[in-house]
């Protein structure tokens, strides 16, 4: 069996669909699809069920897609203990979305220059998730916001940095009472189904704020776009980057003690990459210091 049949397969059953799986494999979709087509004629069945642009695993393809991940990370770990014990040659990381373009570029860049020859796969995606893949040991660490519940015995977590609640408002309204901004504007809602949304969500009930909610949305960077255009107030994490766009928008510090986003690393505790991830975390807690 070739194994790019069954990292392809696995990719399209994470990713949803043949052009998000041939993106993050680096090849065409009709390649993507020639191996799906390949492996399930050597299994002879359906695993793949298309659907316009997205897919669907046959129940055929659930039975053996856990197996399967298996199978690929026995085959990393081989690979990186024929390697150096002390640098394993692929560390696979999860960020969240916010950290893409703020935590990870900085911290990549020190970890580099420690291991030139270093190879990383980097999986985007939600807190939770990325914590649940780092516990089954899909990833070996994950740039994640403080899960809300204790993580597996089999991981870690560190925290790395703190941002505190704050109201973002257009700069017109620098010097408001925040509580009063938040009763009065029209609301820009961050995404209830993160962490921070959370926080904001329970902030205002605490509070008995209602406020006139004009959207709800899961972008930090583009709930301060929408800011900086007069159509609102949100209650936000001081998130560094917001401040460093030259978006006109001031930051609003609550009257009461603000709730607080915690960012850290979940660790794997097991497999070969364990000392790629501390090294990733000592060069992690470097930026964010510095930050």
């Amino acid at each position: 069996m070739n194994i790019e049949f069954l990292h392809s397969f696995v990719t399209v059953a994470e990713a949803g669909s043949m052009a998000q799986a041939a993106r993050r494999l680096d090849i065409t979709p009709a390649a993507v699809a020639a191996r799906l087509h390949a492996l399930e004629a050597e299994l002879g069945t359906p695993l793949i069920q298309r659907a316009g642009r997205s897919v669907r695993v046959t129940e055929a393809g659930l039975k053996i897609l856990e197996r399967a991940r298996g199978l690929l990370r026995d085959l990393r770990d081989l690979r990186a203990i024929a390697h150096d014990s002390n640098l394993p040659g692929e560390l696979r990381l999860g960020v969240f979305s916010s950290a893409l373009t703020s935590v990870l570029p900085p911290v990549l860049r020190r970890l580099y220059q420690r291991h030139p020859e270093l190879s990383v796969f980097v999986s985007p995606g939600s807190s939770v998730d990325l914590c649940r893949r780092v516990a089954a040991g899909e990833l070996d660490a994950a740039i994640v916001v403080e899960p809300q519940f204790v993580v597996a015995k089999n991981c870690e977590w560190h925290a790395l940095t703190e941002e505190p609640l704050v109201v973002v408002a257009p700069a017109a309204l620098a010097g408001s009472d925040a509580h009063v901004l938040l009763a009065r504007e029209p609301y820009i809602r961050y995404d209830r189904m993160s962490v921070g949304g959370q926080l904001a969500d329970r902030y205002l009930r605490d509070h008995g704020i209602r406020p006139r909610q004009r959207l709800e949305i899961d972008s930090l960077a583009a709930i301060a776009a929408l800011v900086d255009q007069g159509l609102g107030v949100a209650l936000l994490p001081d998130w560094p980057p917001l401040w460093s766009g030259g978006l006109r928008i001031v930051r609003i510090p609550l009257p009461d003690r603000a709730p607080v986003r915690r960012i850290g690393i979940v660790l794997a505790l097991q497999g070969p990459c364990v000392p790629l991830a501390r090294s990733l975390l000592q060069e992690a807690q470097v930026v964010l210091d510095r930050l």
